[in-house]
């Protein structure tokens, strides 16, 4: 094989000039001269070291960034305070407008005292659905104050006024429609507030709404209640239906009265609604500016029925009274001028001396005597 052509090749290609060659060996020494490593100057040394030294205690050096410089211990706890600040602002927020979500309100009153007229005696009760078989236990023997009505009773556990009376469901019954029968239910509820929660009713008012649900043509029954209303005396009490205190004798202590009871219904005999109903209601009272208070609990009994008024002279839509009893407790015997009269311990007896057997008023599962049964005991409690 020959070498000719490869002679020929070699001629062919360009030759590099020599100026071009000197500067490319000028720019590679340059090059290889700046990017060799260097031993760094003393003082470079020391600040290397301090700022070492500096990392390990975590202390930032000062800069226009940072500001100031800080030790790193004390950074991190603002950060930390800074992180749990927002939530307990929020918690003592809360405490501060209701101390109450503090457990055995370890404040002892500092925001104020709490005169809605509940105690902390425990959760509130629920609705009573059928007749108790015992009284309830013995509450702490605490004193009843201005702010603090209902201590030691065990209605401080019972609901509040109007929300006591729960009507049960409605349903026909005989010949009287569910409609009928819810209306009879709302009405009897109706004649229970007006006659035993409504303020202007225990301060001696009139209970239009009471009367307003009663049929006028149920023989006296309207007429009597009226006239015990307007001319008390011991054949017409007001009492056994209402509920009533002298304005000037006594103040109600808050606008809170305690309710527990039960309202059941069935067929009547008088192809009507039967509707039984059995509460207690229990009154915080004080005398004038006295800080003295004490309680007076009346239990009341009301058999009731809405008559079919196409077979019974009656007016419908309007309630017959049956039956009406009340047990009065911690109210003067013997006094029949249409007010409950309670009983103060700084104060000596007043009306005749009781002459029946001491009971437990918050009992709801003893029976109650009838309206004719004049006996006035002694309570246990109140």
């Amino acid at each position: 094989m020959s070498d000719k052509p490869s002679e020929e090749r070699s001629d062919q290609e360009p030759s590099v000039p020599d100026d071009v060659w000197e500067q490319f060996a000028r720019d590679s020494e340059r090059h290889i001269r700046d990017s060799a490593p260097k031993e760094p100057s003393a003082r470079a040394r020391m600040v290397a070291e301090r700022l070492r030294q500096q990392d390990e205690q975590g202390i930032r050096p000062e800069g226009w960034r940072t500001g100031p410089a800080t030790d790193g211990r004390k950074s991190r706890r603002r950060r930390w305070w800074a992180i749990l600040g927002v939530p307990l602002a929020i918690v003592l927020a809360v405490v501060a407008m209701k101390p109450s979500v503090l457990p055995g309100d370890p404040l002892g009153g500092l925001f104020g005292a709490d005169h809605s007229g509940a105690d902390a005696d425990g959760p509130a009760l629920p609705a009573e659905t059928e007749r108790p078989t015992g009284a309830p236990s013995t509450a702490a023997s605490d004193t009843p104050t201005i702010d603090r009505p209902f201590a030691g009773s065990p209605a401080a556990r019972w609901a509040d006024g109007a929300a006591g009376i729960v009507p049960p469901e409605a349903k026909a019954v005989g010949t009287r429609t569910k409609a009928q029968v819810a209306q009879a239910l709302q009405q009897t509820k109706a004649l229970l507030v007006d006659a035993n929660i409504d303020p202007a009713t225990l301060l001696g008012g009139r209970p239009e709404t009471a009367l307003s649900v009663l049929d006028p043509k149920q023989p006296k029954m309207l007429d009597d209640a009226r006239s015990s209303l307007s001319k008390p005396d011991q054949k017409h009490d007001p009492l056994r239906l209402f509920s009533r205190f002298d304005p000037d004798e006594v103040r109600l202590v808050g606008d809170v009265v305690k309710t527990r009871g039960r309202m059941t219904f069935k067929a009547g005999d008088q192809a009507s609604v039967a509707i039984h109903a059995d509460y207690t209601f229990v009154y915080p009272v004080s005398r004038g500016d006295s800080p003295e208070v004490t309680r007076t609990i009346v239990r009341r009994v009301l058999d009731l029925e809405l008559p079919d008024p196409t077979k019974y002279r009656v007016t419908p839509g309007k309630l017959s009274v049956v039956r009406y009893d009340q047990d009065l407790g911690n109210s003067a015997c013997g006094v029949y001028d249409g007010f409950l009269h309670p009983h103060f311990d700084s104060q000596g007896p007043t009306g005749a001396p009781p002459s029946g057997p001491t009971t437990d008023p918050y009992d709801r599962s003893r029976d109650i005597g009838h309206s004719d049964n004049e006996s006035c005991g002694v309570v246990s409690r109140t």
